[in-house]
C-alpha cells in the first residue's frame, strides 16, 4: 500500500524508505533540516509515543540544492552494475591475479583496482597442485607449486618468430609465460622451508622426501650422505622451518613433528647444510619457529611458555656456547673407527687431538650374531663395549656394578683409613677401580679402553679383566663435560685408536 505525503512544493522533496522497516526503542531518529523528516505509517511525523510500535519508517528528503524551488535538482545518477553468469566465489589455487599499478613517486595507488576488462590473471598447470610460494627475483617471478617450480617473466614477454627464433621485447604484459624448471620437484605444502642466499634458493619437497636447491637448475642436496635420513624423517614431519645462517654461511633446516609450544617434549631435528663442503655438517639442540639473518647476525624466534615470541641471537658471546633459549646443551661428536673393515681387531686405546674438556660417553663395537633364541625365535646379538672414559687428565675412578656402568669420582668417597690404599674408599659392595681419565701425551689426550662386556662363548677373561674392545669397527661418542670450562670453546680435530689384528677370527 502506497504512502500519501503532503508537501509544500511538489518537486522539492523525495519520499524515501529507510533501511530499517520498523522503529523500535533502540532506534535514534535525527532530523537536522537537510536529511529529512521521518514519517511513520500514514504520513504522520514519528513521535515518542509511536516508537514503541512496530511501524514502517519513512523519511522526506530534499531533492533540490538548498531546498530552493528553482534550484538545481539532484537524483541518484547512473548505477554501474554487472551481470555475472557465475556470481559465486571460486578459489583457484593454481592462478595468479594482479591489481592496478602503485607508484609512490607520482602518488598513484591502484592496488585496490581489479579491472575485469583486462587480462589480470595467469594460471599455472593445475596438475602440479596449488601455488604455495612466490619469490620475485629481478625481472622474474619464481613460482613454487606443490609438484613443480616455474619461472614467469615480469613486464615482458617472449615472442617467437615463424621460423622459431626467439626474441625478448617489452610489452604491457604484467606476468608473462610461465616456464617450468626441468625436474618433477615442488615445495609440497611447506613454504616455511624456503630460504635464499645470493643466487641459490633452498626448500623441501616432502612429497618426494628430498631437500632441494634452486640455482641455475634444480638439484637434490639431500643426496649428499643423507638420503636415508630424510626419507625416514620427512614422511613423519608436520612443520619444516628453513632459514639462512649468514654468520656461518649455512642453510639451517628444522624438521618438527609436534607443534606444541614446549620444546622439551617435542620431536624435532635441526641440522645445517654447508656449501663449502657440499654436505650436512651438524645437528643442533634448538627448535625454532622462525629463522632469519640481519646485518651478519643469525636470529631465531621461539614461542616461550607464556605464549610470547622471543628473539634469540646465535653465536653471541654473552651466553655460554651450546645455550639455546636459556637451556645449556652439551656438544657431542659421533665417530666411527673402521680401518681394515674386513678383519677383526681389538681396539686397545682411544685418543684425540684438541682442547681439554672432552669425554668418551660410549664406545661400542659392531653387533655379533649368535643365533636364534629358541624361546622367542628372535636373533641374539651382542656388542663389545668399553667402560666410561672421563675427560679429566688424571685421577683414579671407581665403577659400580650398574649397567651401563657409572663412574664415581674418587673425591665423592669418604677416604678410608686402614688396610685399603690411601685415597680409596671402603664401600659395600666393593667396586672396581680404574685409571679412567685421559692423559696428555705429546699434545694428545689418550686413555686405555677397559672392556665392560658380558662374557661371550669361549672367552675366559672378560669385563674388568680384559683390555680393549673387539670387533670389525667401533662407534663412539665424544661429548663435552660439565666441569672443564663450562660454556667455553672446545675444539676437536681428530680421534684415533691403537689396535691389534685378531688372527684366526
Amino acid at each position: 500500500m502506497g504512502a500519501i505525503v503532503e508537501v509544500k512544493y511538489f518537486n522539492s522533496f523525495v519520499l524515501k524508505k529507510t533501511v530499517n522497516d520498523s522503529i523500535s526503542n533502540s532506534d535514534t531518529i535525527i532530523w537536522n533540516g537537510s536529511y529529512g523528516i521521518p514519517f511513520a505509517k500514514g504520513g504522520y511525523p514519528v513521535t515518542s509515543s509511536l516508537l514503541t510500535d512496530s511501524v514502517n519508517n519513512w523519511a522526506i528528503e530534499e531533492s533540490r540544492i538548498r531546498g530552493g524551488y528553482n534550484n538545481t535538482s539532484t537524483d541518484y545518477g547512473a548505477k554501474a552494475y554487472l551481470v555475472e553468469e557465475e556470481p559465486k566465489a571460486v578459489i583457484r589455487g593454481n592462478s595468479l591475479i594482479y591489481s592496478g599499478i602503485f607508484n609512490s613517486r607520482t602518488g598513484i595507488n591502484r592496488t585496490n583496482v581489479f579491472s575485469v576488462a583486462e587480462e589480470i590473471t595467469k594460471s599455472a598447470d593445475p596438475a602440479n597442485g596449488t601455488i604455495q610460494k612466490l619469490y620475485a627475483e629481478d625481472t622474474n617471478l619464481v613460482v613454487f607449486q606443490e609438484g613443480k617450480v616455474s619461472k614467469a617473466l615480469i613486464d615482458k614477454d617472449a615472442i617467437y618468430s615463424a621460423e622459431g627464433g626467439g626474441t625478448v621485447t617489452s610489452s604491457n604484459l604484467t606476468i608473462g609465460v610461465i616456464q617450468p624448471f626441468p625436474g618433477k620437484f615442488g615445495i609440497s605444502k611447506n613454504p616455511e622451508s624456503f630460504a635464499r642466499y645470493g643466487f641459490n634458493k633452498y626448500f623441501s619437497d616432502k612429497n618426494n622426501n628430498v631437500i632441494m636447491r634452486l640455482g641455475s637448475g634444480l638439484e637434490e642436496i639431500s643426496r649428499f650422505g643423507m638420503i636415508d635420513y630424510f626419507r625416514d624423517e620427512l614422511s613423519s614431519t608436520s612443520l619444516i622451518v628453513g632459514g639462512w645462517d649468514i654468520y656461518n654461511d649455512q642453510y639451517v633446516l628444522s624438521l618438527q613433528s609436534n607443534l606444541n609450544s614446549s620444546s622439551s617434549n617435542e620431536n624435532y631435528s635441526t641440522l645445517s647444510f654447508d656449501e663449502q663442503v657440499q654436505g650436512w655438517t651438524s645437528f643442533y639442540d634448538y627448535r625454532p619457529d622462525q629463522m632469519f639473518s640481519v646485518s651478519n647476525n643469525f636470529y631465531s624466534v621461539q614461542l616461550n611458555s607464556i605464549s610470547v615470541y622471543e628473539i634469540f641471537k646465535h653465536y653471541s658471546t654473552s651466553v655460554n656456547r651450546g645455550n639455546f633459549y636459556g637451556v645449556d646443551n652439551r656438544s657431542s661428536v659421533t665417530f666411527v673407527l673402521n680401518v681394515n673393515p674386513v678383519s677383526s681387531k681389538t681396539f686397545k686405546t682411544i685418543g684425540y687431538e684438541g682442547a681439554s674438556g672432552w669425554q668418551l660417553s660410549t664406545l661400542v663395537s659392531d653387533g655379533t650374531g649368535e643365533g636364534l633364541n629358541p624361546q622367542n625365535s628372535q636373533w641374539i646379538t651382542s656388542n663389545d663395549q668399553s667402560a666410561l672414559v672421563l675427560s679429566l687428565v688424571e685421577g683414579e675412578y671407581a665403577f659400580n656394578s650398574d649397567t651401563p656402568p657409572v663412574a664415581i669420582p674418587r673425591a665423592n668417597y669418604n677416604l678410608a683409613i686402614g688396610a685399603n690404599p690411601p685415597g680409596f674408599a671402603t664401600v659395600n659392595p666393593p667396586v672396581s677401580r680404574y685409571h679412567a681419565g685421559f692423559s696428555l701425551k705429546e699434545n694428545r689426550y689418550v686413555a686405555n679402553l677397559i672392556n665392560n662386556s658380558n662374557a661371550s662363548n669361549g672367552e675366559i677373561l672378560f669385563g674388568e679383566e680384559m683390555s680393549g674392545v673387539k670387533g670389525f669397527y667401533v662407534t663412539g661418542v665424544l661429548a663435552t663435560d660439565l666441569t672443564t670450562d663450562p660454556g667455553g670453546e672446545k675444539q676437536l680435530f681428530s680421534v684415533m685408536s691403537d689396535y691389534i689384528m685378531n688372527n684366526g677370527y
